[in-house]
């Protein structure tokens, strides 16, 4: 394997890279680090990155990569409901009391901490005030304010931005240019009961079209992802990992519609319509509403329709400035 893997390339040479680089070659690196930023896969691609280090370094009896290291163990949110309990963290923690296999310490990853019942984040937090020997713990998380005061002071924070390239999903992008012409239609005027229609067909036409893209794009992710798990990888923790990542494009997909919306939007504030400036400000705000309802678990296709309908008043009445 390399010397040492990579940290993803949008990231290198970053202030939060290079202090953490610098910790490890003076080997003051925090026992707890918190990991923080919008894109999970970035996230694991830097744990990753710092545990090949630790665990890589001179004083290692042999080398492994750090998903199939016998010294790095990874917790992960299992189950549809992606939690994680208290027995898996007290599984965890069983195994970082274990002295070190063959390198000079242990790591242990925990995806999601955010994910964690109560009970287990208070058992996790017991570790965190007193970890053990030669362990270093990295806390992974989209969420950090979703976790306990009490863990997040615990832990040195790290934000790191997403590295993920632009969804490139079939579909995708013939999906955002008919969703652009349709916000086009409405801002023209519907005036009359045809084109109320037709702006009503339209828009669960898209919405269709949505569901679709997001269901192939997830297929093909998880078939890649799938070669990169480790194989004794539990089946509850497969399902979570799967709906983890149906989650992550969904919220992708959804950033890349406000990012569209911007786009139409753009010209004509240039122009100087004003009444354009508050469609634009409440369609994000019933976007961002949308995403918040998918959190808790409601049906995309409920989120994404209450934001198109959402849209179709806010675009297709003309606005007195």
């Amino acid at each position: 394997m390399p010397a040492s893997a990579a940290w993803p390339a949008a990231l290198a040479g970053t202030p939060a890279v290079a202090v953490i680089e610098r910790a490890l070659e003076r080997r003051r690196l925090a026992h707890s680090l918190l990991l923080h930023g919008d894109d999970h896969d970035t996230l694991v691609t830097v744990a990753h990155a710092i545990a090949d280090r630790l665990l890589n370094g001179p004083g290692a009896a042999a080398k492994f990569p750090p998903a199939r290291h016998p010294d790095c163990f990874e917790l992960r949110p299992a189950g549809k409901m992606r939690l994680i309990s208290a027995e898996a963290v007290r599984g965890l923690i069983a195994k970082v009391q274990v002295s070190a296999a063959v390198a000079p310490g242990k790591v242990a990853i925990l995806h999601e901490a955010d994910r964690m019942h109560l009970a287990a984040a208070n058992i996790f937090l017991k570790t965190l005030e007193e970890p053990p020997a030669n362990t270093t713990l990295l806390l992974l998380t989209t969420r950090p304010y979703a976790l306990l005061p009490t863990i997040r002071s615990r832990t040195l924070h790290f934000r790191f931005p997403a590295a993920a390239a632009p969804v490139t999903a079939a579909g995708w992008d013939a999906w955002r240019d008919d969703y652009r012409d349709w916000l086009g239609r409405l801002a023209e005027g519907v005036t009359d009961k045809r084109t109320a229609a037709d702006s009503i067909l339209a828009l669960y036409g898209l919405l269709a079209r949505f569901g679709k893209i997001l269901d192939d794009a997830t297929a093909a992710a998880w078939t890649e992802q799938k070669e990169k798990l480790p194989p004794d990888l539990a089946e509850d923790e497969q399902v979570a990992i799967e709906t983890g990542l149906a989650n992550g494009l969904r919220v992708r997909l959804l950033a890349e519609i406000e990012s569209a919306t911007q786009a139409f939007a753009l010209p004509r504030l240039t122009a100087g319509e004003t009444a354009v400036r508050r469609a634009l400000t409440a369609a994000v705000e019933n976007l961002e509403h949308a995403a918040g309802l998918l959190r808790l678990n409601l049906n995309e296709s409920a989120a994404l329709e209450e934001f198109l309908l959402a849209s179709l008043r806010l675009w297709g009445r003309r606005q007195v400035a």
